[in-house]
């Protein structure tokens, strides 16, 4: 390791551009509804524009990934600020749905790239177990950054601040990020050679591989999709979106940054199919709940969807190394596409439902954000026999545990 590599001060901006990223996840589904109102625009309308951000994520992480090699994380570090800015701004000025659609994919291709530079430059500054720790703390900053914009938009909406602010509030960890990385010396790679892609692609092309790449679509959705839509969804149930959002993610930061180690020994489909259990339990008991029973379901469905994202890199790893990072972060851009193709039609659920009743989207009741919910149960559902039988095929299987190191290195949201 270079000794002019300043690794606190870089380690400290990847946090900050983590938290972007996650500020603006939480502030959009804190303004949701005020988008709406404002443009005049159905749910599902909306819906597309929430796909721009999940479209703009995976876009960034197949290119970005690749570059990283190429010309180092510095530039795509700094790709993803003035994406992160011109996204930002161009929601602030928007007049109407289309900029709104471009703007968002901006800010979502700035999340992606901040996630195609950040990772792979932890894990250069970083090696033996110091890696894994590290990696960890560092994405314990996507639920906890979601904690802090799902909290500051519920403070801004109650002072009556509008969307423009909290959208304009983003910028202000994003320039943070920008002036830690200013002037500094970042690590040189330590990735693999590119003589391996032939030996990943095969891998990829395997049954299991394969199985794995839909089931990471199917537990993407079963957590963006109620947390993306929680105000619209809830506004009615006799509790604050807000607050639902901040106390599942909330959870979710605790869980991955004391619990991680003790996941990692356990059987990973074990993890996962009791989590698609959790998270089924969870999304019904939100469907049905009012008042105080529904933070105690957002509790149980934070419990389900916790360990769904890192557990499914960590199985991939474990069991498909030869697929390596690249394998990786084609399982890690299928969850976010799948996530974004998904956004409209979660808003035509709730077209559909208000329309049922005679009611508006921008009236809808709690009876719609219910059934919308009843629609999104599905998802984990399915899940439930899928992992079921991967348990049953794989347990007497040993895993591979020569890719940790990359399975550390992917994205953990």
């Amino acid at each position: 390791m270079d000794l002019s590599i300043n690794r606190s001060r870089l380690f400290i901006a990847s946090c900050f551009a983590i938290i972007t990223t996650a500020m603006a996840f939480a502030i959009r589904a804190g303004v949701l509804t005020q988008l709406g109102a404002e443009f005049n625009l159905s749910a599902k309308e909306l819906g597309y524009v929430n796909q721009m951000a999940f479209l703009g994520f995976p876009i960034a992480m197949i290119f970005g990934g690749p570059l990283y090699n190429v010309i180092g994380p510095k530039r795509i570090a700094w790709v993803a600020f003035f994406a992160h800015v011109l996204g930002l701004v161009l929601t602030i000025t928007a007049t109407g749905f289309w900029s709104l659609l471009i703007s968002t994919f901006f800010v979502g291709f700035g999340n992606g790239t901040v996630e195609a530079a950040c990772n792979p430059m932890v894990t250069d500054m970083y090696s033996g177990n110091q890696t894994t720790k590290m990696l960890n703390r560092l994405h314990m900053w996507f639920p906890g950054g979601i904690v802090i914009g799902s909290l500051l938009s519920k403070f801004m909406t109650g002072a009556n601040l509008g969307w423009q602010l909290q959208i304009g509030a983003i910028l202000i960890p994003a320039v943070i990020y920008a002036f830690l990385f200013l002037g500094q010396q970042f690590p040189a790679s330590k990735a693999e050679g590119a003589s391996s892609t032939g030996g990943n692609l095969k891998a990829m092309a395997s049954p299991l591989y394969l199985f794995m790449l839909v089931c990471m679509a199917l537990t993407a959705i079963s957590e963006f999709g109620p947390e993306q839509w929680i105000d619209p969804i809830m506004k009615n149930a006799g509790a604050d979106p807000m607050i639902i959002l901040a106390l599942v993610t909330g959870l979710m930061a605790v869980g991955r940054f004391f619990a991680g180690p003790i996941v990692h020994r356990l059987n990973p489909t074990g993890v996962i199919w009791g989590s698609s259990v959790m998270a089924a339990l969870g999304i019904y008991l939100m469907g049905n709940a009012t008042g105080g029973m529904v933070y105690l379901s957002a509790i149980v469905f934070a419990i389900g969807v916790c360990y769904f994202w890192p557990t499914m890199l960590g199985f991939v790893a474990e069991y498909i190394p030869k697929s390596g990072a690249f394998g990786l972060s084609i399982m890690g851009g299928m969850g976010m596409f799948a996530t974004s193709i998904f956004q409209p039609v979660i808003g035509g659920w709730l077209d559909q439902e208000a329309a049922k009743r005679g009611l508006t989207a921008e009236t809808a009741d709690l009876a719609t954000g219910q059934a919308t919910l009843g629609h999104m149960v599905i998802f984990p559902l399915i899940l439930i026999v899928a992992f079921g039988v991967l348990f049953f095929v794989m347990r007497n299987r040993k895993p591979d545990h020569a890719n940790d190191m990359v399975a550390a290195s992917q994205p953990q949201l």
